[in-house]
């Protein structure tokens, strides 16, 4: 599903509330991103420094806004051409892994319906570092008892393609191909993402 408007309206509430200017722009340096490191940004734009302590009350203050906005998603807010792309992998026996930077991550899949979809969910939480570092892929492919070689990786953010490929991945991009250039495939949207063509790719 996509949660960045969420993020980004959450983001822009603290932001306003410390009278950071604030955009989509300048959102879309944190997708993908951490939460503390998403906070960091955000203060070195406004220029403003605070403890770690009271960083740590920021972010809280920003992840609980963020939960009262998406409890209102549901399994509507599955993206198109979700469901037929997890029923090819599910008939073709590819496991799926979760590799997501948010902590409500699998409170974001239960909203959806979509639990029981998945056979591993990465913890954001007990991940040492964040996106763009390939911690939380490889911590997917070690639970998948498999080298990272044989995984292949899927993303929405710069952030994240530059991960797949430290984890030694094949990146698959979904969305702006200028945005998602370092990927090794690129597709507009889930729409048009084809696993055939991804094994086709990987196999020639």
């Amino acid at each position: 599903t996509d949660t960045a408007l969420h993020h980004f309206r959450a983001w822009k509430m603290l932001a306003d509330s410390l009278g950071i200017p604030f955009d989509e722009h300048d959102n879309e340096k944190l997708k993908g991103v951490g939460r503390l490191e998403s906070l960091e940004l955000i203060l070195e734009k406004g220029k403003q420094s605070f403890s770690a302590g009271e960083k740590t009350k920021l972010t809280d203050k920003k992840n609980a806004d963020y939960l009262e906005l998406i409890k209102s998603i549901t399994p509507a807010d599955v993206l198109p051409g979700v469901p037929e792309a997890f029923a090819t992998l599910k008939q073709r026996k590819i496991r799926i892994g979760l590799a997501s930077a948010s902590k409500n991550a699998t409170f974001v899949v239960d909203r959806l319906g979509m639990l029981d979809q998945f056979d591993y969910i990465a913890d954001a939480a007990k991940i040492p570092r964040g996106k763009p570092a390939p911690d939380i892929f490889l911590d997917v492919a070690k639970a998948f008892g498999l080298p990272s070689s044989a995984c292949i990786g899927v993303e929405d953010a710069a952030a994240g393609v530059d991960a797949i490929k430290s984890a030694k991945m094949v990146a698959v991009g979904i969305g702006d191909k200028d945005v998602l250039s370092k990927a090794d495939i690129i597709f507009p949207s889930m729409q048009a993402f084809s696993v055939e063509h991804i094994l086709g790719q990987v196999a020639a």
